[in-house]
């Protein structure tokens, strides 16, 4: 074998290695490490905050570390690790923000926390940012914020380290998740040409006019985005995966008031089938009922059905 056929198939290794998306994580037991007193139960927000901590550190020490902004191969050379790590930046940025405008203030006028609001202008960097700020130097520090405002909440020695876990705040959050989630879902259905198909994935909001709804069925996907859209979707739904979990235990007390825990687990299976391991070394876009599957119409399916339960869960906590 040459040096270069040799140097070509361990070009092809590393970059399967660094290709594989990081296995989830349990959220219960990143929580169950967090420092507080004997017998004391996790303070409402640290099982948030550390998910959220886990999917930086995940994003940024995976195999490979960060690809998004190099410059070089065999980084350069990728676009579906990429495209995942831009979908769970975009997660993470989404819960940040909500953090400080939202989760760690108690009503518009009280002041917002130092931390969060540096971990919110951190994770803010452009992620092709390479050099002066590195993108990966910036989301190292966003995390390290994040950490400063976590130890302050547990230990309950900074009286402007709060979270408050309310409903109207989870309304405003997850109506955030679900712009991101329906864009995903018509992004992925413009995979296809078939705009009935399209329309009945991504369905438009029950009391949206439909003479202000934008065309359902956008102009056709091109054949070399669409596994970017497919792996950006892909890393949004797996942080979303985590931090919903994470919300789960953070708003137990919302969510039993409103009788809502059935529709967070219902959020919850529809997101772990959205990141079920693939089967296919490649992204397959068959068309119909024809021999090859298309990835892309099933991500869009189960992203739609958590999408329509996010919808369900916002409403009953702001009106139930």
């Amino acid at each position: 074998m040459s040096a270069l056929a040799l140097l070509g198939l361990v070009g092809i290794g590393v970059a399967a290695y660094w290709s594989v998306p990081p296995a989830p994580f349990d959220v219960a037991e990143v929580a169950e490490t967090l420092p507080r007193q004997p017998g004391q139960d996790p303070v409402p927000g640290s099982h948030g905050v550390a998910a959220a901590i886990r999917i930086g550190e995940t994003l940024l020490g995976k195999p490979g570390g960060f690809l998004y902004n190099d410059r070089l191969p065999p980084g350069a050379l990728l676009d579906n690790t990429p495209s995942w790590e831009c979908g769970t930046l975009m997660a993470l940025r989404d819960y940040t923000r909500a953090l400080r405008n939202d989760f760690s203030r108690s009503q518009t006028q009280s002041i917002e926390n130092t931390d969060v609001k540096q971990a919110d202008l951190r994770f803010a960097i452009d992620p092709k940012s390479w050099v002066l700020p590195e993108a990966e130097t910036e989301y190292a520090l966003g995390v390290d914020a994040l950490e400063q405002y976590l130890a302050h909440l547990t230990k309950g020695d900074d009286p402007n380290a709060q979270f408050f876990a309310r409903a109207d705040n989870l309304a405003a959050y997850l109506a955030v998740v679900e712009k991101r989630l329906g864009n995903f879902g018509v992004r992925l259905t413009s995979s296809v040409t078939d705009s009935d198909l399209a329309a009945v994935i991504a369905r438009p909001v029950p009391d949206e006019d439909p003479a202000t709804r934008n065309d359902l069925a956008p102009t056709r996907t091109d054949w070399d985005q669409i596994d970017n859209v497919f792996y950006c979707a892909r890393g949004y739904s797996w942080a979303i995966l985590h931090l919903t979990q994470a919300i789960e235990r953070d708003f137990s007390r919302v969510f039993a008031a409103k009788r809502a825990e059935t529709s967070m687990q219902q959020i919850i299976r529809d997101l772990k089938g959205a990141t079920k391991p693939m089967g296919s070394p490649i992204v397959l876009n068959g068309d119909g009922y024809g021999i090859l599957a298309n990835h892309s119409l099933v991500l869009a399916s189960y992203i739609a059905k958590a999408n329509a339960a996010l919808m369900d869960l916002r409403i009953l906590l702001q009106e139930g």
